[in-house]
């Protein structure tokens, strides 16, 4: 896998920090995409090459179909093509639905789900045009059962279902597979902010059979295995969660 190129969006912390790093370690080449955490995405670079990987750090909003667009131009033309592709930006915003302001809202979509569709209509002709690619999309334990106050979370992860699934049926005769991955209970920056105490930590743990949180290197080893070991496994939508949703 020496040869193949990787774009991770979301990629300067947490489960795509990891994916990333997870990544370059199996020899993919690596571009860590950030929206404004500069220096994060450059900490990432930096553990990629003490691996002994090569990292690219390239700046880009992927709410925004141009930034997107400009984004794989800049890595096709350092390395020529990009054969995997980890849809994995998201924002969140929180509310109870009356409270949920509409740029909230539009915010939390464009991200998540328009992210994944503006890196997927670029990235998936290069991909048919080498007869090979590997998508895996990031969805949420949300996306499944709902939680209070994330509708609009919620409602782009559950749309990363969809999408990852009428995808994979139009690629798959095209050596690409698509498949969606769901995290569970992962403590990153952006969780942080919502279980910010150990009694609200305690809480959710107590509802995960494996009796812990999950780890964001544990996604990211299902990740590698979607790319470097499932050939065979397209259109699926894989909990990685401890049980949570049982």
């Amino acid at each position: 896998m020496e040869a193949k190129v990787a774009l991770v969006t979301g990629s300067a912390r947490g489960i795509g920090r990891a994916i990333a790093i997870g990544l370059a370690k199996e020899g993919v080449r690596v571009v860590v995409n950030y929206q404004s955490k500069q220096a994060a995405a450059e900490d990432v670079a930096r553990a990629i090459t003490s691996v002994g990987g090569e990292a690219m750090i390239v700046k880009a909003d992927v709410a925004h179909d141009a930034e997107v667009k400009s984004m794989v131009d800049q890595v096709v033309d350092r390395w020529g093509s990009i054969d995997i592709l980890i849809n994995n930006a998201a924002l969140h915003r929180g509310g109870r639905i009356q409270n949920l302001a509409h740029e909230d809202w539009d915010l939390v979509i464009n991200t998540a789900l328009g992210g994944a569709f503006h890196c997927a209509r670029y990235v998936v002709p290069i991909m048919v045009s080498r007869n090979w690619g590997r998508i895996v999309n990031l969805s949420s334990y949300v996306a499944l059962h709902g939680y209070p106050g994330d509708t609009a979370y919620g409602a782009a992860k559950a749309g990363i279902l969809g999408f990852t699934m009428s995808l994979a049926k139009e690629v798959a005769a095209k050596g690409i597979t698509v498949n969606a991955v769901v995290p569970g209970f992962v403590p990153t920056d952006m969780t942080g902010e919502l279980f910010n105490t150990r009694e609200k930590i305690d809480r959710e743990v107590q509802n995960i059979p494996i009796h812990r949180p999950g780890k964001p290197e544990e996604v990211a080893d299902m990740v590698n295995y979607l790319v470097f070991k499932g050939e065979y496994v397209t259109g699926t939508v894989i909990r990685v969660d401890g049980g949570l949703a049982m």
